[in-house]
């Protein structure tokens, strides 16, 4: 499959006038470049519009359809044809390339498929319905058909769904000018590699060598003698969330990627690494706030649908803490007081709960948090719940005292401070590594319940202290 074009972020071409740049400072379309665009299409000018998109990076055309209004992109591909190029689409969202790959036949996808590198091939393929899958496959070159299905045999979001097919193994035995003679005839390597995999006869990986290191050694040299056997190798069921880890630990350009019985079978690059790592990045913040996985992009019936659930679960913690507000009506009804203070015990403590909670959850997913570390982790955050607490306690006894002149209230509400911010300390580390424990991701769940114990606590706290300390009006 072919690689893709490392094509620089370009300028708008100087013949267009009135633009000197489609790209702004930061990297993104500028708006009035998409309106005139967009006009241009309207107005059936298909040739301006083409004129004007034709200098974009790849990844900045498929900015400009995803831009679009939903009823506007059907329009923008037609008059784009020619140019949205099979790059275009690997680079395009998920959603947006879906709704795209939808209008198109079998045999267009496929002819779009067997341009990619496997990886992108894959990701093009993996979303359709099964039975498109099977009329897509069903027309792709044998050799290309072939590298799609074993990659789709492997599962979702694991390193035989992301690695490339295609990269260079040379035998131990070798020497450096055998290695340089067969990079420059063999057409089917990949176009972008930085190193060399050395395999033994039956094609275990033993060691790698960097193409700088093969150009400055003589040719005579044995390959056994300048490679690095020492490797970081990838296993083909590994999730990508882990792969993207040992890139970022190792510092590495590519891995080897191996099977079960530690064969290479594919490599994996930085720049697919990339992706995963905003990917995942983005995932983990809109699962903290339960918002799915679902972008601007998704269809408004799965967001809706996946929101209502996270709402409902709310809505019963909600019930929850209410019960517990209920249980001190007497108390709340002697003193009105209470009933305007207990939302502030509360909010603080969801606040510091929704700190620690972020940075352990962060911890666990670059496995900066481990069995090891964890009761230093649980420690660490219960001093600085502690200073929170006692910070925050006095500056709201002080206030509470100057607004109602009612010490025993004061003391009350301070004690509450530091129990809960205690309590959000204790929950922002235990409630995340108790659910990954069990086998939750915690980026997906953690908020409800934590959120539940600040709310639970906070109240109970600071009403049942009213109540013990008989607070009344």
């Amino acid at each position: 499959m072919a690689d893709n074009d490392q094509i620089p972020p370009p300028l708008i071409a100087e013949s267009n006038p009135g633009h000197s740049s489609a790209i702004d400072e930061e990297d993104r379309l500028r708006p009035a470049f998409v309106e005139r665009v967009l006009d241009a299409v309207d107005a059936g000018d298909d040739e301006t519009a083409r004129q004007l998109v034709a200098p974009l990076h790849p990844a900045d055309i498929a900015d400009l359809i995803e831009l679009a209004a939903h009823d506007e992109r059907e329009g923008l591909v037609k008059a784009l044809a020619g140019i949205i190029s099979p790059d275009v689409l690997a680079e395009m969202n998920d959603y947006v390339r879906e709704g795209l790959l939808d209008e198109m036949e079998p045999q267009q996808v496929a002819d779009i498929a067997g341009q990619l590198e496997t990886d992108d091939a894959v990701a093009l393929i993996e979303d359709l319905d099964r039975d498109e899958q099977e009329a897509v496959l069903q027309r792709m070159e044998p050799d290309d058909r072939a590298a799609v299905e074993e990659a789709l045999s492997y599962p979702e979001e694991s390193a035989g769904r992301l690695m490339q097919r295609d990269l260079c193994a040379v035998p131990e035995q070798w020497k450096v000018g055998q290695v340089i003679d067969y990079l420059r005839s063999n057409a089917d390597l990949p176009t972008d590699f930085w190193e060399v995999f050395v395999v033994s006869p039956d094609h275990h990986p033993v060691g790698t060598c960097k193409l700088s290191t093969i150009l400055r050694t003589p040719r005579d040299t044995p390959v056994a003698e300048v490679m690095v056997r020492e490797q970081t190798l990838i296993p083909v069921d590994m999730d990508q969330e882990d792969v993207a880890l040992r890139f970022q630990k190792y510092a590495l350009v590519s891995a080897a990627v191996v099977d079960d019985s530690n064969r290479l079978v594919g490599m994996i690059t930085v720049d697919d690494v990339v992706h995963i790592i905003q990917e995942e990045a983005g995932e983990d913040v809109l699962r903290l706030s339960q918002a799915g996985d679902s972008d601007i992009n998704a269809p408004l019936t799965e967001i809706v649908r996946t929101r209502m659930w996270w709402l409902f679960i709310n809505l019963g913690t909600a019930i929850l803490a209410a019960s517990v507000v209920a249980a001190f009506q007497g108390t709340i009804s002697r003193l009105v007081t209470l009933a305007v203070l207990m939302p502030i015990v509360a909010g603080m403590g969801g606040n510091a709960a929704t700190q620690t909670m972020a940075v352990t959850v962060r911890a666990l997913a670059t496995n900066q948090l481990t069995e090891s570390n964890t009761l230093r982790m649980i420690m660490r955050e219960l001093w600085i719940a502690l200073a929170n607490g006692l910070g925050l306690g006095v500056v709201m006894a002080v206030g509470c005292q100057f607004v109602y002149h009612d010490t025993a209230l004061s003391l009350v509400l301070f004690a509450a401070m530091v129990i809960n911010n205690l309590n959000a300390g204790l929950s922002g580390v235990l409630i995340p590594v108790g659910l990954e424990k069990l086998g939750i991701d915690p980026a997906v769940t953690s908020t409800v319940f934590v959120t539940t114990m600040t709310d639970v606590i906070g109240f109970f706290s600071f009403l049942g202290l009213a109540a013990l300390f008989g607070l009344h009006g």
